[in-house]
């Protein structure tokens, strides 16, 4: 099983191009104040987690963890701590399995079944969904939708590809180089190689952007500060 994770996340990453599809999917909320949503996928993981939370508790930060079912049911105390720290939790469906090709009915449960594990441990159903691998397309924008969810990306440019090991400075250089208020920011805190990297960028990321005069929110607090925000209907 966590093999063929890794493989997948390696070919799925690499060969999914970001694009604006339509006004179904959250990219970025223009905005002209300060303040960006930093966001984690596939965790959570008992090494890397625990480090993140610190450095974000540091910085006064709250971030979105879009989690992996199975792994919520493996350290569920791991989503309680994010949760009360003042994080979001969002799915990211139960098994991160590739929705190229499945139907609609296999969709709709892998996102149910992410979300009902979040519910057992949480008390609360998540509202943001976050498709696997960053793949995507009317199908499963369609039924996320259907199931309540406000489809959640990330902003051009903000990517960080810490799953390729690109180095600290690297991951540092692309957040700094291209950040802009509103903008939702990609990292991992699970998946293929080491967090090494991203832990450390985040040390190197958080208080650089916070002397810009950057605050660090949630994707649904980003959300609110969206000109049109009640038309919406988010």
């Amino acid at each position: 099983m966590n093999v063929l994770f890794l493989f997948l996340s390696l070919l799925m990453t690499t060969a999914t191009p970001i694009h604006r599809m339509n006004d179904d999917i959250v990219w970025n909320i223009p905005t002209d104040e300060k303040m960006v949503a930093i966001t984690f996928d596939d965790g959570p993981d008992i090494l890397y987690t625990p480090d993140i939370l610190a450095i974000l508790k540091q910085y006064d930060a709250k971030a979105t963890f879009f989690v992996v079912g199975f792994r919520a049911e493996k350290y569920p105390d791991m989503i309680k701590r994010q949760m009360n720290e003042g994080h979001e939790i969002a799915n990211h469906t139960y098994e991160h399995l590739d929705f190229r090709g499945k139907s609609e009915q296999t969709i709709a449960e892998e996102i149910k079944k992410g979300e009902d594990v979040l519910y057992h441990i949480t008390g609360k159903r998540p509202a943001l969904f976050r498709p696997p691998f960053g793949y995507y397309n009317k199908r499963i924008v369609d039924v996320a939708k259907k199931q309540g969810y406000t489809v959640v990306m990330w902003s051009k440019h903000q990517d960080t590809r810490d799953w390729q090991n690109p180095g600290t400075s690297r991951i540092v250089r692309r957040v700094i180089r291209h950040i802009q208020p509103g903008q939702i920011i990609l990292f991992h805190d699970h998946g293929s190689g080491s967090r090494k990297q991203t832990v450390q960028a985040l040390k190197e990321i958080l208080p650089i952007l916070k002397e810009k005069g950057y605050i660090f929110v949630t994707v649904s607090e980003l959300l609110k500060h969206h000109p049109n925000y009640r038309d919406l209907n988010l």
